[in-house]
């Protein structure tokens, strides 16, 4: 197992692949929320924010990262909603917050609104399950409100939200509680979800400590995994990136090769019944290029390497520019375009995207 490092002092790149966001008055907040992964909230006095929210505070489900790149050529405030806790029930998975995801965020100009799940349905295929969980959309209307008047950068923001953090998943729990006890649906153990609170409490160098030694943990696990969607020669490599403002990433790359003094840093898409993976798929990778674009003093044990980055798009289908739909074929245009800009290669399937007519 490969074990690179590198350091992430600043982020510059343009994103091309954002979709037009529809505007909503704040009053139809709850309304945006269900219809919407990424959104335009007009805030009544004139200002407006770029609003993606997540559905667990696990980056990897329902494509958060693409959710968030959708919001990064708004001008304006852009904002995350991200729930501290989210508890699916016995029958489903239990997920927290963790401290890194808030410093990935701020680095990247995105404000994080910690929120939690205030009300839930009862599943109706798993007697032990909740789902349709929905926002205290008070409690988001009301950060909004004092982000509105926010002067400070949004790490800054975002580390406001860590101090509160014990607080908000106070309220999950609750919330939890009585959602538990209304429908009769069991969920995951209260005492667990009680003792990270306590973490949560002590500081936030407790929050930090715990959180990454967590995220450390899923890094060697996720090593050690290929994942059929990627559909990659099995060399996988960690990446622990360190950014000045005191964040830590803990990161695999799908593939990695070195040539020289250059290493190739590749993230890897798969589709297995489309010519080129999903928008959401590719807009995931496309984040990732944006901290692999960024990287410097790139080391693996004491040697430095010159990164390439690059984004794989596979597919168990035969690719052919003339079976693309319009769609896809924007896509790519779009793509090549962003690729060109920001200094990354675009492979799909072994070919490199420039030597494709769009």
């Amino acid at each position: 197992m490969v074990n690179i490092t590198a350091r992430i002092t600043g982020i510059e790149y343009e994103p091309l692949l954002c979709r037009d966001l529809r505007i909503y008055p704040i009053e139809k907040l709850p309304e945006a929320f269900s219809c919407e992964s990424a959104f335009l909230l007009d805030s009544g006095t004139k200002k407006r924010f770029a609003i993606s929210h997540w559905v667990s505070p696990k980056r990897t489900r329902s494509y958060p990262y693409a959710r968030v790149y959708d919001t990064l050529s708004f001008q304006g405030k852009r904002v995350t909603i991200i729930p501290v806790i989210k508890d699916e029930g016995l029958q489903g998975d239990r997920d927290y917050i963790q401290y890194d995801t808030l410093t990935l965020m701020g680095l990247l100009g995105i404000h994080v609104i910690l929120s939690y799940y205030k009300d839930a349905q009862k599943s109706s295929r798993h007697p032990n399950k909740i789902t349709d969980q929905s926002f205290d959309y008070d409690h988001i209307m009301n950060e909004l409100e004092r982000l509105e008047k926010y002067q400070s950068d949004a790490l800054h923001w975002n580390m406001q939200q860590v101090e509160n953090v014990s607080v908000i998943a106070q309220k999950a729990i609750q919330a939890y509680q009585e959602i538990s006890e209304r429908f009769g649906v069991e969920l995951h153990s209260l005492d667990q979800a009680w003792k990270r609170i306590e973490i949560l409490k002590k500081s936030r160098n407790t929050f930090i400590s715990h959180s990454r030694a967590l995220a450390k943990e899923a890094q060697e696990r996720e090593s050690h995994i290929i994942q059929p969607k990627e559909n990659i020669n099995p060399q996988k490599a960690t990446l622990t990136i360190e950014i000045f403002l005191g964040g830590i990433y803990y990161f695999t790359c799908d593939e990695v090769y070195t040539r020289q003094d250059q290493i190739f840093l590749i993230e890897a898409k798969h589709s297995r019944n489309q010519l080129i993976p999903s928008a959401e798929d590719i807009k995931d990778g496309l984040l990732r290029m944006i901290l692999l674009t960024n990287l410097k003093e790139v080391t693996i044990g004491q040697r430095v390497f010159s990164p390439i980055s690059v984004l794989r798009l596979t597919s168990e289908r035969a690719f052919a520019i003339e079976n693309l739909t319009s769609s896809q074929r924007e896509t790519l245009h779009l793509l090549k375009k962003e690729a060109e800009n920001n200094h990354f290669y675009v492979i799909i399937n072994e070919t490199n995207l420039n030597r494709f007519e769009l």
